[in-house]
């Protein structure tokens, strides 16, 4: 039997989400300036994080993550070097290719936000049953699911989860696209068995 919600309940629902999900995103932002006292921007911090789950990236694939243009991307690597938060690397075989790593400030400043964002998600979530939240997050997924699974760019790199990325991804499994930390997660297994 196919459920036709009503349009005024799908208004809702799609009003329900997206009034949530701004309010979270401007719950962690606030967290991030708290914590990084204006020193980096949201999207500065998602390659930050981007950088401490993976390694060794063209300024295509950070322009793709931050779904900006490769001097855009360029810029805001450059930035990022300039307050000593990343260290860039040339590759000698290819000098598209650069080995982006943290520096300390980096780290100290990812770990810091990582701490305030949990800890200030558990003062929203606190009232809110487990299993309440659970299968609302079931819920979630499957809606999600429901809307990529008609998504052919299989060879594209998958970027929805943004800085939350997921062990288990259910969107991976309908759609076939993995994202960076997967695809690194991967290498690392290869290349530790070839050791």
């Amino acid at each position: 039997m196919v459920n036709s919600a009503p349009e005024h309940l799908t208004d809702d629902f799609l009003g329900s989400v997206n009034i949530f999900s701004t309010a979270v995103h401007e719950l962690l932002e606030r967290q991030l300036n708290l914590v990084a006292k204006n020193r980096v921007t949201f999207s500065q911090l998602k390659l930050l994080n981007l950088i401490s789950h993976t390694e060794g990236h063209t300024i295509g694939d950070v322009a793709g993550f931050l779904g900006v243009s490769n001097a855009a991307a360029s810029k805001a690597v450059d930035r990022l070097v300039r307050r000593q938060l990343l260290l860039r690397e040339e590759a000698v075989s290819d000098r598209r290719a650069v080995r982006l790593s943290l520096t300390e400030a980096g780290r100290q400043i990812l770990a810091s936000y990582d701490d305030a964002a949990i800890e200030a998600l558990r003062g929203v979530f606190r009232s809110i049953p487990t299993e309440r939240l659970r299968e609302t997050a079931r819920l979630l997924d499957e809606l999600s699911m429901t809307i990529v699974k008609g998504d052919d760019g299989h060879d594209a790199v998958c970027f929805r989860c943004g800085i939350h990325f997921r062990e288990r991804c259910l969107l991976k499994q309908v759609t076939g696209r993995a994202c960076y930390l997967h695809h690194h997660k991967r290498q690392a297994v290869k290349q530790s068995a070839g050791a």
